[in-house]
């Protein structure tokens, strides 16, 4: 199928006419929880002075304490710590992980097999003596009904007394299953606390704050974790990630990240407590923008006869699109087109290539101002079938439709150099 630049505009106009029903709850959602963060913010009387930072150990830094109280309170949470000390999303996961399983415990991941990086880390895959079972932990996984959605009957027969924790992935990494909801994530909760009220409740919440108007920690989640290059960043959070639930469950993962004696009391912010608060503040209405993008790819790639979900209208707990090429060109032309149409290295081509943590190349295309932020528009996946690409971010509605227009003049107008189109 060819198109030229006019029907490629209709198809655009004709999506935009189709979602504005979702664009209106997704902006009832912003305000709920842009209300929600400022109350935080308003509550523990954030001021100049929490933009100042110390050195050295970072004894007494008011700001990083106001960061860890704010997050904690925007998300019902007992404590938070937000450090820009962790260096992704899959080392605040670990952190959590490690802080609070012992020798003998058991970890059961309640939604099939997690997002690639965490295989290391349980020891699934890869050298096993850093990983948790390399340090004793008892891992299993319950499979997903139909490779598609938790299945809660089989959740009930297989969680029991002996079960210390349970992790729930919320988003679906580079699997084609449905993203866990809220609701969902509370229904898992109620299951493992009554067959055993100690068993602690952990959600990868990566890609899925401020999507829904409840975090997981306000439906029983006993711990929650995620970066700050996603969502909570805001787009302007250089580095790091945050930790949030209970008091308990927190300060352990915070010594597995400092030292035992040490905890959430130290750590030097350098300098960005200001990009953190302020990136926070700004989250809300991010994250919505980068939904109403999602959104929109939705409606385009249906119209154009492409498989990919989310559909459109379905309710919304990531801000992750995913469409399915079925084939490697089509994939790697949709990255082509998408790092052309980006404000940073829009002059690279992204190629295939080894990343660690994956056993499978990956294709990456993002022009971000910070490096791998997946809250600025982005879009990668592993080269294998069904030759998918993973599509997030967004830092303006007004980009991903720009993107969009030069993504379906790569694939379906190839004789039309994309700057006839967007330059």
């Amino acid at each position: 199928m060819n198109m030229n630049k006019e029907e490629i505009n209709e198809i655009l106009e004709s999506a935009e006419q189709k979602i504005s029903a979702q664009i209106k709850i997704i902006d009832k959602i912003k305000e709920h929880n842009q209300e929600k963060v400022l109350r935080a913010f308003q509550k523990n009387k954030i001021g100049a002075e929490h933009f100042f930072t110390v050195s050295g150990y970072g004894h007494d830094d008011m700001g990083r304490e106001a960061i860890d109280k704010v997050f904690a309170d925007a998300f019902h949470a007992e404590k938070a710590i937000v450090r820009n000390h962790f260096v992704s999303g899959t080392h605040t996961l670990a952190c959590a992980l490690f802080g609070n399983l012992r020798y003998g415990e058991t970890l059961i991941s309640v939604a099939g097999a997690p997002y690639d990086t965490m295989e290391e880390v349980i020891g699934t895959r890869g050298d096993k003596r850093a990983s948790l079972i390399g340090h004793g932990v008892n891992y299993r996984e319950i499979p997903l009904k139909n490779d598609y959605e938790l299945d809660f009957d089989l959740i009930a027969k297989t969680l029991d007394s002996q079960t210390n924790m349970i992790l729930i992935q919320r988003s679906r990494g580079y699997s084609l299953r449905k993203s866990i909801s809220i609701d969902e994530i509370e229904e898992v909760v109620k299951i493992a606390k009554k067959i055993n009220p100690d068993c602690i409740c952990f959600v990868d919440n990566c890609y899925g704050e401020f999507v829904e108007a409840k975090e997981p920690t306000e439906v029983g989640a006993d711990i929650i974790a995620g970066s700050l290059i996603k969502n909570p960043g805001g787009g302007i959070v250089e580095a790091g990630g945050y930790i949030a639930g209970k008091e308990y469950f927190v300060e352990q993962a915070a010594m597995r990240l400092t030292a035992p004696g040490i905890g959430s009391e130290g750590g030097a912010m350098l300098n960005q407590s200001r990009l953190i608060l302020q990136g926070f503040f700004m989250a809300p209405s991010v994250v919505s923008e980068a939904l109403k993008g999602a959104v929109l790819a939705a409606k385009v790639f249906e119209l154009v006869g492409f498989k990919s979900t989310p559909k459109y209208d379905a309710p919304r707990t990531d801000i992750i699109q995913t469409i399915e090429f079925g084939e490697k060109q089509p994939l790697l032309d949709f990255c082509k087109a998408l790092q052309f149409n980006s404000p940073i290295e829009s002059y690279l081509t992204p190629i295939p290539d080894d990343v660690p943590g994956y056993d499978d190349k990956l294709i990456m295309a993002g022009g971000s101002f910070i490096e791998g932020s997946t809250i600025e528009l982005s879009a990668d996946g592993p080269v294998r079938p069904p030759y998918a690409a993973y599509m997030q971010g967004g830092l303006n509605y007004a980009h991903v439709k720009i993107a969009l227009k030069g993504v379906l003049n790569e694939i379906f107008n190839p004789e039309a150099k994309n700057e006839q189109l967007c330059r």
